[in-house]
């Protein structure tokens, strides 16, 4: 009779029914892990991972794997530049980058970019970049301006600010009418408070998105619900503007993507392939801008001598210190702290043997504090991004990499460059301690909003 202790010992490829331990020690080489249960490790990695991981990494190093649900499922967890390099690289027919993230597909939908994968995933990537070229981010720019200018307008000298509330009332009007091209004040005073309740959720309500089954109860319901009515807005959004007049001269992302398919020899997207790209815009582009520009101003009003500099270049038009103010605020803040990609086939990496069905995952916060890659790597330096500074591959990994790279990342950057430009001109900011984080959807969120004291120039 053999012991649950035997199990995954020995030379007799005996294993266990759960996570890393149901795998061939034999002929795979799992690095070590937490040995805590599936969920208890989950309910660590929905809540607590930012202080977790590095306790991983500091007891595995550079490689370790973790067991979660739903399945469970095994997590090898990288931070290796030349490790994720090697991920970044592979096969995306073999390294599925959609099926590692399926805890989305409940509210993101089946044909979003960032859960299809082989051909479907080249299709729905095809379609959407034309939307985010050159041309098109020149020609939302000054859109990005005036909503930006319009909300700090309305700030007062003197004021104590919650940071992130107020990022995410720009970047929610950005996306709105950016991309979703909603100008109509009634349907954006509608869809404002809908989207918010659509991504101010906790870890626990994220327990929906695993066990799909639990949205026909309470609290998860009410979420559920919630988003029917959000994606009954964007609906009605997408049949009026099939039948607008004006289409063609319109540039917001939806009537372009209403308008591609024929000229790159595919056929147009549906509605519901419409809808689940700008859900995944949205969830993908809204909060994660907002939080990084929050960490920035963070770091800026605890930096007065940072904070000048960068006073100084929203006065010169130096956009360049700016989006290093940005990039430097994503890198010591990661809004994203890691990257997912399911093994279709045995594969070597990082030279282990790795069976099919494992998710490697690149570590963005791990890989934004190494110290072998990023000297002093906690402290706030915006010069690391600038001037003669190579920025070694591999190691500012905000946005991903490979052929799976954020298609949005310059219209991120442009965004917050161009909001971080609207506030200084007007204000300085001041913080009066270091704010806490916290896990809000799948965002690293800073946790009391990040105060900020404005002082009018």
């Amino acid at each position: 009779m053999v012991k649950p202790a035997d199990l995954g010992r020995g030379p007799g490829r005996l294993m266990a029914r759960r996570g890393r331990h149901q795998y061939d020690r034999d002929r795979y080489d799992i690095p070590d892990g937490p040995d805590q249960g599936s969920w208890r490790s989950t309910r660590t990695f929905m809540r607590g991972r930012f202080e977790a991981i590095p306790k991983l990494h500091e007891q595995f190093g550079d490689a370790f794997s973790i067991d979660i649900l739903p399945g469970p499922r095994t997590m090898v967890v990288f931070s290796d530049p030349a490790d994720i390099k090697e991920i970044f690289g592979a096969d995306p027919s073999q390294f599925h980058a959609g099926e590692g993230n399926a805890i989305l597909k409940p509210v993101m939908g089946e044909h979003s970019v960032l859960l299809t994968d082989d051909g479907a995933h080249q299709r729905a990537r095809k379609l959407l970049m034309p939307a985010f070229t050159g041309p098109a981010m020149r020609g939302y720019r000054p859109l990005v301006e005036g909503i930006a200018k319009v909300a700090v307008d309305s700030w007062h000298d003197g004021e104590h600010m919650m940071t992130l509330e107020r990022m995410n009332s720009i970047t929610l009007d950005i996306i709105l009418q950016v991309v979703f091209g909603v100008t109509d004040e009634a349907n954006l005073a509608e869809l404002r408070p809908r989207v918010n309740r659509m991504v101010d959720i906790g870890p626990f309500m994220l327990m929906a998105w695993i066990y799909p089954p639990l949205s026909h109860l309470p609290p998860w319901r009410n979420y559920f619900n919630n988003q029917k009515e959000v994606d009954r807005l964007l609906y009605a959004e997408i049949s009026d503007r099939r039948a607008a007049s004006d289409l063609e001269s319109r540039d917001d992302v939806l009537s372009r993507l209403l308008r591609v398919g024929e000229e790159e020899g595919e056929a147009p997207l549906t509605d519901e392939e419409l809808r689940d790209q700008l859900v995944t815009l949205l969830l993908a582009g809204h909060e994660t801008t907002a939080s990084a520009l929050t960490w920035t101003l963070h770091e800026l009003g605890r930096h007065p001598d940072l904070l000048a500099r960068a006073v100084e270049a929203a006065d010169t038009g130096d956009d360049a210190y700016l989006e290093a103010c940005l990039k430097e605020g994503m890198r010591v803040h990661p809004v994203i702290d890691f990257v997912a990609r399911t093994l279709k086939s045995d594969q070597v990496v990082g030279g282990r043997r790795l069976p099919k069905g494992v998710t490697v995952t690149p570590s963005i916060m791990l890989s934004h504090s190494r110290e072998e890659s990023w000297a002093d790597a906690h402290r706030f330096d915006p010069d690391r991004f600038l001037g003669g500074t190579k920025v070694a591959a591999n190691t500012w990994i905000p946005f991903g990499g490979g052929v799976r790279r954020c298609i949005g990342a310059a219209f991120s950057l442009m965004e917050g460059t161009v909001v971080l430009r609207e506030v200084l001109q007007r204000y300085e900011v001041s913080a009066d301690h270091p704010a806490p984080n916290r896990l809000r959807n799948i965002t690293n969120v800073a946790g009391d909003q990040a105060p900020l004291h404005l002082k009018a120039r």
